[in-house]
C-alpha cells in the first residue's frame, strides 16, 4: 500500500472488463441479426487461442499457440452470437474453418472504419500478452492508427 489507499474488496477491474467484453457481443449480435456488416465497418478480433472454451482448427492452434487476430470483413459466414461466445466461419489460406471464441478469451477488438478500439487485460500475466503474428485469413493487413481517437483502454493493475 504505497499510496495509502486500501485494496478494494470489490473486483471493479473484473466487472469493467466483463462489461466491455459484452460490448463486443452486442456489436457482433447486431451484425448477425442484420445479416452483415453495415457500410465500411469491419473488425479485428484478437483472442487467446489457449483460453478455456476456444475451439479452432488444430492447424491454427499450432500456428498461433498463444494469441491470434482474425479479420471479419468480406469473407466470413455463419456468424452465431450468444451471451458467452460467438462462432464464425473464416477462410485461412483458402481453407474454410469454423472458430468458436468466448468473449472471455478476447484481448482486443478494433473497427478501423471508425477507429474504435477496445483492449482487455490479458488473463495470462501482469505484463499482458506477448507479441503475435496476425492471422492470414484473407484480409488486409491492419495498420494501427496512433492518434488514439475513440480508443477505450482499460488497464487496471492489481496491487500485490
Amino acid at each position: 500500500m504505497s499510496d495509502g489507499l486500501p485494496d478494494s474488496l470489490i473486483p471493479y477491474d473484473d466487472i469493467v472488463q466483463e462489461a466491455l467484453r459484452a460490448v463486443v457481443g452486442r456489436v457482433l449480435g447486431s451484425v448477425a441479426a442484420n445479416g452483415g456488416l453495415p457500410g465500411d465497418h469491419h473488425f479485428y478480433v484478437t483472442f487467446k487461442t489457449q483460453a478455456p472454451g476456444v475451439d479452432i482448427p488444430k492447424r491454427l492452434m499450432e500456428r498461433f499457440p498463444d494469441e491470434m487476430t482474425i479479420v471479419m470483413q468480406n469473407k466470413y459466414w455463419d456468424l452465431v452470437v450468444d451471451d458467452e461466445r460467438f462462432s464464425v466461419g473464416l477462410s485461412f489460406n483458402q481453407i474454410p474453418s469454423k472458430l468458436i471464441i468466448p468473449y472471455s478469451a478476447i484481448t482486443g477488438f478494433h473497427d478501423p472504419a471508425v477507429n474504435f478500439e477496445l483492449r482487455f487485460q490479458a488473463q495470462d500475466g501482469p505484463d499482458g500478452p506477448g507479441p503475435h503474428d496476425e492471422a492470414e485469413n484473407d484480409g488486409p493487413t491492419h495498420v494501427p492508427v496512433e492518434d488514439g481517437s475513440n480508443v477505450v483502454a482499460v488497464d487496471f493493475k492489481r496491487k500485490k
